[in-house]
């Protein structure tokens, strides 16, 4: 497992905010009715609000400006960069029955992202899964995933879950499972947002991974807070700025919530400061290979072709 796992709890409210604003499943809308956000939220509106006319050019500047991190081939070089950072390891695919305790304050860290008992989105995946396969090896825990939510307890998980979860995950249907809610909680927000702000496929990344680590949050901490602090920087490409420049501010917010963190396992910053940054300098905007990177000190590759 990685040396740090995702640093801010993701909480129901701030995931039902996320999902409507952004998508899920290719729809783009969600709910007539989204909660309402803090004032000065440097999210747009959500599409289902948006007058037809207005909703339909959205949606057309998304569609015009290509799959970009979406494309297979880039999703797969996503994936791979990802779990450099989450599982120290090229093969995300091996990753899907994983898990541990790796001493984030975030209770069991599990599967292909990292899923967490204590940030929600293990919760969310586990209860989608039930509701499909009822007598899933998961199943009994959700009662106990429920009460340790938003905290770093194994009360009602310990000892069984562990080996429930590997056991789960010789299962095709729960590694679906695993993919889906990954992209419904994390890649497709993340790429839909950045295609918005007119950024390519290396900052749609930037935003995916700072989903994942950061929590869609709305605070500071937040990869929403963090967005919203780098726009008041740079402008997005979108706005008329210089992806370039704005990319680089975002990551200086992403690093600065890292640097504060009280726990040293959390303050690592190789995955902006020798991964992304230096795909940034060499101006690989597209994230085409070859490419390589260090993680942790560990240097990766992912060849051409």
């Amino acid at each position: 497992m990685k040396p740090a796992t995702r640093l801010f709890l993701i909480g129901s409210p701030v995931v039902v905010a996320a999902t409507v604003l952004f998508g899920s499943g290719g729809s783009g809308v969600l709910a007539d009715h989204p909660p309402e956000l803090p004032a000065g939220s440097a999210t747009p509106p959500p599409f289902a609000a948006l007058p037809p006319d207005e909703r339909k050019e959205t949606e057309k500047r998304i569609e015009a400006m290509g799959p970009g991190l979406a494309d297979p081939r880039k999703k797969e070089i996503a994936a791979r960069i990802l779990a450099s950072a989450e599982n120290s390891t090229l093969d995300w695919r091996g990753q899907y029955g994983t898990i541990e305790d790796v001493g984030d304050g975030n209770g069991y860290t599990a599967g292909i992202i990292g899923f967490c008992s204590g940030t929600n989105d293990m919760l969310q995946l586990v209860e989608a899964y039930t509701k499909s396969h009822p007598d899933n090896p998961l199943a009994p825990y959700l009662p106990a995933l429920r009460e340790v939510d938003g905290t770093d307890s194994h009360e009602g998980l310990d000892p069984g879950f562990p080996a429930a979860w590997a056991r789960a995950a010789k299962s095709a249907d729960f590694r679906e499972a695993q993919d889906r809610t990954r992209d419904r909680l994390y890649f497709d927000p993340a790429v839909r947002l950045a295609k918005l702000d007119g950024l390519g496929t290396l900052g749609q990344f930037i935003y995916y991974d700072a989903m994942v680590l950061h929590g869609p949050g709305l605070d500071a901490r937040g990869f929403y807070g963090i967005r919203q602090a780098a726009m008041k920087k740079a402008r997005t490409r979108a706005a008329g700025g210089d992806e370039k420049v704005y990319l680089d501010a975002l990551l200086d917010g992403g690093r600065a919530v890292l640097k504060a963190k009280t726990i040293p396992a959390q303050r690592d910053t190789s995955r902006i400061d020798t991964a992304q940054r230096m795909f940034l300098r060499d101006g690989n905007m597209d994230l085409d290979p070859p490419l390589t990177w260090r993680m942790y000190g560990e240097t990766f590759r992912i060849p051409r072709g």
